[in-house]
């Protein structure tokens, strides 16, 4: 019949249709993945390394203490009572002896007075000294020169802390930040603070006083805070400056050694400062930083007991050369940060490590139980505190990185890609039955009538 044929052209042509369409969860484009939308990907910040467990109580024993690993260089002889080595970025010791052997600093106690000082007058500061500030200086004592009646900026008076390491520009500072006394109790503050617990000040400007120490360890520790503020690293760094004398000026050298290769002492690579000192009851004392690459070490050395005034200097030297060949090949021995602020920087770490990204107002990892709005934004979410829905732990993560409205489009791309596929198959089972009944309504007409 002709019916009949159509209706099998139509069902084997639907057949057809079947092979001839693809599959549609072949073709379905994937959604997206979360490194494609991630934002720390974008990004691009390196993961700063995890901070390494360090035992504080290791730095309280006599004598050296380093833990090398394999391949690391030996320690260079040193004769100081006291030393140490410690990476400025981290904080980490790398090596260290008798590091809380209190000693007499010196002028390297002026890195306190100047944490302590330095930040409460502009630079551009003017200054005119009255003669009641120049008085109770030690005999004997280092001085750049300072006049009374004269007038100096603040620049001046500190470019006299740190090149010439003069008790003059010391009381004058003082004397505008509260006085003698008072300055000495605010640096022991300081000190405080900062986790220094060796240091006992009684003289800010570092000249022997009865009972007034400090440690090589406290003194690595104002040193590296030194460094974090761009006043302080530019004056402990300066070489050569003009001191003003009125309607004239004359030329200050740092006295330290290293820093200007002066006295037959070569100048170190890269050094940064900070700050040397003599007496002769502390003997030779300095703090040191060099950077070299993207490292950056503190060194105090304190007291050498052999080769002349200048040992200090080719001590610190030996022992930065060290502390940069070692540095990635021994396990730290103590740390120059205070306790709170090393539970904040190994939290810090450890949120890096997962993921995170340190700094005031970077994205960070989600946290598990962390409140609504915390946590990675998904894309095209309201800010926080807006209405709407943030992504949180828990979420799968390809939803949590494109948001809900991406889950949903990915639903209806798969609703109507499987359309097609319902339609033929409703069309092939009605052109079956149709093809039946016809089927059978021919066999009844072609039969005789029964009796």
């Amino acid at each position: 019949m002709i019916v009949t044929s159509a209706v099998r052209h139509a069902a084997a042509g639907s057949a057809a249709l079947l092979f001839v369409l693809p599959v549609p969860a072949a073709v379905a484009s994937p959604a997206p993945t979360v490194s494609a939308v991630s934002p720390a990907s974008a990004v691009g910040e390196p993961t700063p390394p995890v901070r390494r467990h360090v035992d504080p109580a290791r730095l309280d024993r006599r004598g050296v203490q380093v833990q090398p690993l394999a391949g690391a260089p030996r320690l260079p002889p040193a004769s100081a009572l006291s030393w140490v080595v410690a990476d400025v970025s981290t904080g980490e010791v790398l090596a260290a002896r008798d590091a809380h052997r209190k000693l007499p600093p010196a002028s390297t106690l002026k890195t306190l007075f100047a944490l302590t000082a330095l930040p409460h007058h502009d630079p551009s500061e003017q200054h005119t000294v009255a003669d009641s500030e120049l008085t109770g200086i030690g005999a004997g004592s280092s001085l750049v020169g300072i006049k009374e009646g004269y007038t100096y900026k603040v620049s001046d008076l500190w470019n006299g802390v740190f090149l010439s390491s003069g008790n003059d520009a010391v009381h004058v500072l003082a004397a505008m930040n509260g006085g003698w006394d008072a300055m000495a109790g605010k640096m022991q503050e300081k000190a405080r603070s900062l986790g220094a617990d060796d240091t006992h000040v009684v003289s800010p400007d570092g000249y022997d006083a009865p009972g007034q120490v400090s440690s090589a360890y406290d003194l690595a520790v104002f040193g590296r805070a030194g460094l974090q503020d761009p006043a302080f690293t530019r004056y402990c760094s300066t070489r050569y400056a003009d001191f003003p004398a009125g309607s004239w000026s004359y030329g200050i050298a740092n006295t330290n050694r290293l820093l200007t290769g002066a006295n037959g002492v070569d100048r170190y690579p890269g050094l940064i400062g900070i700050k040397n000192g003599y007496t002769s009851n502390a003997g030779n004392t300095l703090v040191s930083a060099a950077k070299r690459g993207d490292r950056t070490l503190v060194v105090s050395v304190m007291n050498p007991q052999e080769g002349g005034g200048y040992a200090v200097y080719e001590e610190a030297r030996s022992l930065l050369d060290w502390g940069f060949d070692a540095a990635d090949r021994v396990r730290p021995v103590g740390s120059l940060l205070p306790e709170r602020a090393k539970a904040e920087a190994d939290a810090r770490a450890v949120a890096a490590a997962r993921g995170g990204r340190d700094g005031a107002g970077a994205e960070t990892a989600p946290r598990a139980g962390a409140e609504p709005g915390e946590g990675v934004r998904a894309k095209g979410a309201p800010a926080s505190g807006a209405p709407g829905k943030e992504a949180r732990t828990g979420e799968a993560p390809a939803e949590a990185a494109l948001g809900k409205d991406a889950s949903g489009a990915a639903a209806a791309s798969g609703a109507s890609a499987g359309l097609p596929l319902g339609l033929i198959g409703a069309a092939c089972a009605a052109a079956l039955a149709l093809w039946a009944w016809r089927r059978r309504a021919g066999a009844g007409a072609d039969r005789s009538p029964q009796d």
